[in-house]
């Protein structure tokens, strides 16, 4: 028999903030993976269960038992396959404001660093010189600043320009810039794996895409083939982007100002993963 102090007040508000945290973190889970490989892995492993529990009710033993074993071990499994995505994860809480203690860069710094990405994307998209530059946030990314030659320079169009001019020995390769320095030239980001990505994008757009997977970093390619300007950031690709919509967004993730008065879902008219 249940007692009256079983349904209390108390009983109640703990089995709603069980029930809201849940549905949060079942949000939040989906939210990572969308997009993702790991969506057509979750429906193999919906087909698994299902299967499974069909097993048990028309009494199929073998296979019940292959099913078991299947679900049983599966565990190690699951965590091999979603390595990425199990990273992204724990990146993404790690990021949050209870760790946070990096200083924020001033919105004045900031425009002068919008100002010269976007001024140089444009140029460079207008004469088709391909470019690849990468804006560290909270995730540090100095395993790939290694791969790349050192620079260690103030942020400025023309710098950017020059860099990637072509035949030029840091053509090649992504730039990393923090804040208002260009840490480093002619980096090697990692290629994205993600098998819906179209197939008319090339080398610069995957490691683009692939970098947005694994940190919280906004990359900028600038296409030689066409000289469109794409930007990606948590494993979405925005194609197509004049310079309004490249300052915007820019703005609208790294200001301050962007961030309390704008949404973080983006609304741009760019064409997204592919």
């Amino acid at each position: 028999m249940f007692s009256f102090e079983d349904f209390s007040l108390l009983n109640y508000l703990g089995q709603i903030v069980d029930i809201l945290v849940v549905t949060y973190v079942v949000y939040k889970a989906i939210m990572i993976i969308r997009g993702t490989r790991a969506v057509q892995l979750l429906k193999g492993i919906t087909v698994i269960l299902a299967v499974w529990f069909l097993s048990k009710f028309l009494g199929l033993r073998t296979l019940e038992f292959l099913m078991t074993q299947t679900v049983t071990y599966g565990l190690l499994a699951i965590i091999i396959i979603f390595q990425p995505e199990l990273r992204r994860a724990l990146e993404q809480l790690g990021r949050g404001r209870l760790f946070a203690s990096r200083t924020i860069p001033q919105d004045d710094t900031v425009k002068k660093a919008i100002a010269a990405i976007v001024k140089a994307s444009t140029y460079m998209g207008k004469r088709r010189i391909g470019a690849l530059m990468s804006l560290e946030r909270e995730t540090g990314m100095n395993d790939y600043v290694e791969t790349g030659i050192a620079m260690n320079a103030n942020l400025t169009s023309e710098l950017l320009i020059n860099t990637f001019i072509p035949n030029t020995p840091l053509h090649d390769g992504a730039v990393i810039i923090k804040d208002e320095t260009i840490l480093a030239a002619a980096c090697y980001l990692p290629l994205s794996e993600n098998p819906f990505i179209s197939k008319e994008l090339g080398t610069r757009h995957r490691a683009a895409l692939g970098v947005s997977e694994v940190t919280d970093s906004i990359t900028i390619v600038v296409s030689e083939e066409t000289g469109n300007i794409s930007l990606t950031k948590n494993g979405e690709l925005h194609r197509d982007l004049d310079e309004e919509q490249l300052r915007g967004l820019l703005e609208q993730e790294l200001l301050v100002e962007g961030k309390q008065t704008t949404t973080s879902r983006w609304q741009w008219g760019g064409k997204k993963n592919g």
